[in-house]
């Protein structure tokens, strides 16, 4: 039996090539999600598009319930965001997906903004703070509520979503138009099929149905449900955080591979 001993050259030359295979390896990426309750843990598709990611991706859900885009900045939550971005040296590139509209319209003391010289300012500013911070801003179009007049979904959320568009054109930021996917998905599923993405069944006779706004007081005594046609369950979170990623794959090829599937749902 023969045995060979590399020379001190050798091993020289071989501890070189592995450390230069090591630093070839890239770092990966970090994703922040910014938004309401449509995207937060519990009541959104947030958590579940997390773990479409591969397991060295960080996934951090800061969205929050009751947010709108003016809201979550006087809430000093953006600060937060702020602060992660300073710490980037572990990531090749952090995305910051930006998603408000459902708490910006009319009627919402405290959170609602005025569409024309606030919301598309608000949205405008995250992108702008995000890249300046050394991120990538992404805009996300609000999630379609599921509310059928007759046989055809109603869009509340239109004019928000085009004015999201509108800042993602103006800022030369990333768009994922989720409201567009969204709709179109829940239109063709009728209401009844819709109803099965919430958080809960709808309720029977007698009992009363959620209210839209989670942080709305509402009188006691009647019974209720956790049923509402806003905020998403299980099925409803699996179902448009696939969406997410397909928008973000193809809006941003160099994140395919950190999905676990590729970006391809």
């Amino acid at each position: 039996m023969k045995f060979f001993c590399l020379t001190p050259a050798a091993l020289v030359l071989a501890s070189a090539f592995a450390s230069t295979a090591h630093a070839a390896e890239p770092l990966p990426i970090r994703v922040i999600l910014v938004g309401d309750s449509t995207m937060a843990t519990r009541t959104g598709y947030g958590d579940a598009f997390c773990a479409r990611f591969r397991p060295e991706v960080s996934c951090i859900n800061l969205a929050r319930g009751g947010r709108s885009s003016g809201s979550f900045r006087a809430e000093g939550r953006w600060d937060e965001v702020q602060r992660l971005l300073s710490d980037a040296s572990h990531f090749s590139a952090t995305y910051v997906l930006v998603q408000f509209g459902h708490n910006d319209q009319p009627g919402k003391p405290g959170r609602s903004t005025d569409f024309v010289t606030e919301f598309p300012v608000n949205m405008a500013r995250y992108a702008q703070e995000a890249r300046a911070a050394g991120g990538v801003p992404v805009l996300v179009t609000p999630l379609s509520r599921r509310t059928f007049h007759g046989a055809y979904l109603h869009n509340d959320l239109a004019p928000w979503a085009d004015a999201t568009r509108k800042a993602a054109a103006r800022e030369h930021a990333a768009l994922l138009d989720l409201n567009a996917d969204s709709h179109a998905a829940v239109q063709a599923m009728g209401q009844a099929g819709a109803d099965t993405l919430a958080m809960a069944p709808p309720p029977a006779a007698g009992i009363q149905a959620a209210p839209q706004d989670p942080n709305k007081v509402e009188p006691q005594g009647a019974a209720k449900s956790a049923f509402d046609r806003t905020h998403i369950g299980a099925r409803g979170a699996t179902l448009f955080a696939a969406m997410v990623e397909s928008e973000m794959a193809r809006a941003l090829p160099a994140t395919r591979p950190w999905f676990r599937d590729g970006g391809k749902p």
